[in-house]
């Protein structure tokens, strides 16, 4: 391993799950080296375009080359490629911001997003990671994983976001349970206030969830009474896509 690779990619991760922004002392700390060398890593990752420095603190946050290598990531990806007629059918549909998102390292990551014409709730999801048990592709990934798989993810303690985000395990196991009946899972405020979604789980050749399908918007306009609809549009569009996966016959019990 190289160690000062391995340095600037940790600072890449930092960036990424942290709070968005820190200073070249929090990076050193964090990291566990003198400021000294958080800086010169920051730079060198500065002069790639994959940090930036906010002109209003001093503080580092990700720059918009991590956006173009995560772009060029997507347009190779087979899923995403075979997605697109079917994200774009319930953007339409939905009018909200669609994402297509997929299990990484026990969180959940979108690859590609639809956003929504609207100006309020047009955040870009695509590379964040958000916790499995509060956001709604995490739960109808999670809804249908192997029990073993479930039991693991779910191991350590829950993070609660909100006041509203599940932490009670009888609870999420029902809320799970309910999402493989229902074929969607949903989130109301659980992942952040004002915020709802409702996805719908993308399935593999071999039976098995591979990713989500998600619709999500602020509450005010994705309300409570309109998620059963936009539920069945979820599962529409994430079975177009599985279809288009290979996928036939029915999923891997969970």
């Amino acid at each position: 391993m190289v160690q000062s690779v391995d340095r600037a990619l940790a600072i890449l991760e930092l960036l990424a799950t942290g709070p968005g922004e820190l200073g070249a002392t929090e990076v050193g700390a964090r990291l566990e080296v003198h400021k000294s060398t958080a800086s010169r890593l920051l730079a060198t990752l500065t002069e790639h375009d994959l940090v930036e420095t906010n002109p209003a603190n001093g503080k580092y946050r990700l720059g918009f080359g991590v956006i173009r290598l995560a772009g060029a990531v997507a347009a190779s990806n087979g899923i995403v490629l075979r997605a697109q007629a079917a994200l774009q059918t319930l953007a339409t549909g939905s009018n909200e911001a669609v994402n297509l998102s997929v299990l990484e390292r026990g969180q959940v990551v979108s690859l590609h997003q639809i956003t929504t014409p609207h100006l309020v709730g047009s955040i870009d999801w695509v590379g964040r990671h958000t916790p499995i048990h509060c956001s709604s592709s995490g739960k109808a990934i999670l809804a249908h994983l192997p029990p073993a798989d479930r039991k693991r993810l779910l191991a350590g303690p829950l993070e609660r976001r909100t006041r509203r985000t599940v932490i009670d395990r009888a609870e999420l196991d029902r809320q799970l349970a309910q999402a493989r009946r229902d074929g969607y899972a949903f989130t109301v405020e659980e992942l952040e206030v004002g915020l709802h979604g409702v996805a719908a789980p993308v399935w593999g050749t071999g039976g098995r969830v591979v990713a989500a399908v998600s619709v999500s918007g602020p509450s005010f306009r994705l309300t409570e009474a309109r998620i059963p609809a936009l539920g069945a549009m979820a599962k529409a569009a994430a079975a177009q896509i599985s279809r288009k996966l290979g996928f036939v016959g029915t999923s891997v019990a969970s």
